[in-house]
């Protein structure tokens, strides 16, 4: 290992304990963090108990703290990142690639979460947040296939309901009690570990798997498991009822979807690229609008939606709307710098295990909870002049990739069915088995809505179609 000349020996041993191997660009990165960090804990005598705690690796040890910075960040070298991210990649986890990771121990008193004047650094007052393992779900196989697919639930029919956050939330609901100070949430969009503990959480169903009917014997039963996807889910942007640009497939845990430009980073979706020859005067208006957007993240097998911009978001996820007891059509308002649990990974497998028993038709059904439908500025539903989110000027639809995949392996192993299709002899006998294998193909719903790809037809011409991936655009 290269050390920079006139390194001072407790920068040479503190640097003995990192972890990973770097280039030589990193390296003296490295040694740069490491120096700014003793610089400043010379100055509070807190230098022995970071020595104590690297080398013991002990979480009994003290709070370290340095000085938090107006946007939350520390600059090294060029370089900006949260300080506690900074320090626990250097001596813990070299991988680690988000501060959503991380979770402050109980005992640590100057979290990065609790947005206090010092932010603690100890590496070792943080745990990584694992993803819980799923159960694979225990699928009979059935000898009787049903002849086609069973309709998915519609609500094309009724007027979304509405609700508020946080206030359409049962007080024990532990929602967030505060929003940061809008510096530290611009910069860093940081949620505090009791929101990821707790946003939204309470309230959600005791779900269980059910026992497996007596019907099917062990022999008969396959274990099908769910397996993370390259990519955790794929946005499509809407204006009114046409889909505007291409589909955004997210590998990053953290993304960002919002008004402005950057055309190259894995990190957001800048609607601010896309142009339409369509687009008119109301949706101009209210992309000037989005400006930071929403924020997505998925850790820990759940998924959250952020909301950074001036002007609310309004979420409709039937996942949320079943742990809290609402119509699955139910549009819920995200005020500015709040968020919301808006898919559980583990509450969707349970229901699957559930569903299974119940044979073919309740699986298919779970189709819907893997899509989840955001409008920015503009509401839609039975409180507002829009009524249905095609009328909304700016949203974007999410599918849920893993959850999609997993439901197609059950769904295969169950016995797939054939579609015959009606309305459009140009179209083909038979529709795609499922979401998982049509998630970014064409579709027309009841309200028009078409993709590139062109549309795909249903049983009924004038009905919109009820393949897994089709929308239900006045349910969700």
């Amino acid at each position: 290992m290269s050390i920079l000349p006139f390194t001072p020996p407790i920068v040479k041993r503190l640097l003995g304990w990192k972890k990973g191997e770097q280039n030589g660009q990193e390296e003296k990165w490295c040694e740069k963090a490491v120096k700014s960090l003793v610089k400043k804990l010379k100055k509070t005598g807190q230098l022995d108990e970071l020595e104590k705690a690297i080398t013991t690796q002990n979480i009994n040890t003290k709070c370290i703290t340095i000085p938090r910075s107006l946007d939350g960040r520390l600059q090294v070298s060029h370089r900006k990142g949260l300080p506690h991210v900074i320090y626990c990649r250097l001596w813990r986890w070299p991988d680690l690639q988000s501060h959503h990771e991380l979770r402050a121990m109980e005992l640590c008193e100057f979290a990065f979460h609790m947005k206090k004047d010092e932010v603690c650094v100890n590496p070792y007052h943080y745990q990584r947040v694992e993803t819980p393992v799923l159960p694979p779900v225990l699928v009979p196989r059935h000898t009787e296939i049903p002849s086609e697919f069973p309709p998915l639930d519609d609500y094309s029919h009724s007027i979304p309901e509405n609700t508020n956050f946080p206030a359409g939330i049962e007080p024990q609901s532990n929602y967030i009690p505060e929003t940061p100070p809008p510096g530290y949430l611009s910069e860093d969009g940081e949620t505090s570990d009791h929101q990821m503990n707790h946003s939204m959480d309470t309230g959600s169903p005791n779900l269980s798997p059910n026992p497996v009917s007596p019907t099917h014997s062990s022999l008969d039963l396959q274990p099908v498991t769910y397996c993370e996807p390259a990519f955790w889910c794929s946005i499509s942007y809407y204006e009114l009822n046409q889909r505007v640009g291409e589909t955004f497939h997210a590998s990053q845990p953290s993304l960002t979807v919002d008004g402005f430009t950057d055309p190259s980073n894995s990190e957001r979706f800048c609607l601010g690229l896309l142009s339409n020859v369509n687009r008119n005067a109301a949706v101009e208006l209210t992309r000037r609008h989005i400006g930071r957007g929403v924020r997505l993240y998925y850790i820990g097998g759940e998924v959250f939606a952020e909301c950074l911009s001036d002007s609310a978001i309004f979420v409709q996820s039937p996942n949320c709307n079943q742990r809290y007891g609402w119509h699955p059509a139910t549009v819920c308002k995200i005020p500015p710098g709040c968020n919301l649990k808006i898919f559980n990974n583990q509450e969707f497998a349970a229901l699957l295990a559930q569903s299974v028993n119940q044979g073919f038709e309740a699986v298919y059904q779970l189709t819907r909870m893997c899509t989840i439908r955001m409008s920015f500025v503009k509401g839609w539903g039975a409180e507002y002049r829009r009524q249905t989110v095609t009328s909304t000027p700016c949203w974007i639809e999410l599918h849920l990739n893993g959850p999609l995949q997993w439901l197609d392996k059950v769904l295969t192993q169950m016995g797939s069915p054939s579609i015959r299709l009606q309305g459009n002899a140009n179209q083909p006998a038979s529709a795609p088995r499922c979401a998982a294998l049509s998630a970014h193909e064409g579709r027309l719903c009841s309200e028009g809505l078409q993709a590139k790809e062109g549309p795909a037809t249903c049983r009924q011409s004038r009905e919109p179609p009820r393949s897994p991936t089709h929308c239900l655009s006045r349910a969700r």
